[in-house]
């Protein structure tokens, strides 16, 4: 019997980096499904429209994306593994359209904040922001725009039939994004090899509450990776706690958290899974390891002045 394709929700339309990281994390032989927002992928998950969402958590420029994080909490999905992402930016234009006679650049705004050096270069583009870097590439092709260039990933120039006019105009060569993994509980399986596990918790209002359980982590030489806080509604001084621990022996990790569940309320499991681990595979290919500053390597033309 031929196994059918993962079905695998994603914020964004195909060749988003959502999709770029979904290729990445099953490989390119998936059902892509297409969602307005990150709630709405939860949402085909819940009505089993899809088998898996990809869901982007942060980002190492700009940050959490801290809406997520209740996402996780209010529909209780398994988080089943995680990716990290190289965001690679290019110049896409039509097929012969010179740069010359661009004069506007569409993307998503966090994008073109991570180009900034880029535009110092052409300050006579106009920017025009959009919710999706896929979408503006698309965007061009349909509504065959010569005066317009997007700012976007490899796989959106080949769906969408554009040439890339310059690569990696991003500022910062070392941005990665994190993007999580979840399923149905029914779908999940957990993994033997697990080393690693995001976990949610309140504590008391009290000194030294908070530092009780990281001490237990500590003690037990489970490493926290990443802590983020969010407030609870409708309650004053009262927070929800966000944490990635991980470890190198499974035992140490279990002590910690039959340890940690005396000191804690609301205490959730949000998954188990086997941690990323080609960072520095992904680096040394990029050789940024010794890099300090790229230089710059821009279209060279005659730079229009206002």
């Amino acid at each position: 019997m031929k196994k059918e394709k993962p079905r695998v929700a994603i914020q964004g339309i195909r060749a988003s980096f959502h999709e770029e990281a979904a290729f990445k994390y099953f490989g390119e032989n998936i059902e892509t499904i297409e969602c307005n927002s990150f709630k709405q992928t939860f949402e085909a998950l819940e009505k089993k429209e899809a088998d898996y969402v990809v869901m982007a958590i942060e980002n190492s420029i700009a940050g959490s994306i801290l809406p997520n994080y209740s996402l996780l909490l209010n529909y209780n999905f398994p988080v089943v593994g995680e990716i990290y992402l190289p965001i690679q930016l290019h110049l896409m234009a039509l097929p012969g359209v010179p740069f010359e006679k661009i004069k506007y650049v569409t993307s998503h705004p966090i994008a073109i904040r991570q180009c900034i050096d880029f535009f110092d270069e052409y300050p006579h583009l106009k920017i025009v922001e959009s919710s999706d870097t896929a979408a503006c590439a698309k965007r061009i092709h349909d509504e065959q725009l010569t005066d317009t260039v997007a700012i976007a990933n490899s796989l959106a120039a080949n769906l969408y039939g554009l040439d890339i006019l310059e690569r990696r105009i991003e500022s910062n060569k070392k941005n990665f994004t994190r993007f999580l993994i979840l399923t149905t509980h029914e779908n999940a399986v957990k993994k033997p090899a697990a080393n690693k596990a995001s976990l949610s918790f309140q504590v008391s209002n009290q000194v030294g509450a908070l530092a009780k359980v990281l001490n237990i982590f500590a003690t037990q030489s489970v490493n926290m990776s990443k802590i983020q806080s969010m407030p609870v509604l409708g309650r004053r001084n009262e927070y929800t706690f966000y944490v990635d621990v991980e470890w190198e022996d499974t035992k140490q990790y279990d002590i910690a958290l039959k340890q940690t569940l005396k000191y804690t309320q609301n205490f959730n499991i949000l998954g188990e899974y086997m941690r990323h681990e080609d960072d520095s595979d992904i680096e040394k290919k990029l050789n940024l390891a010794k890099v300090q500053k790229p230089a710059r390597k821009y279209i060279n033309i005659k730079k229009l002045t206002k």
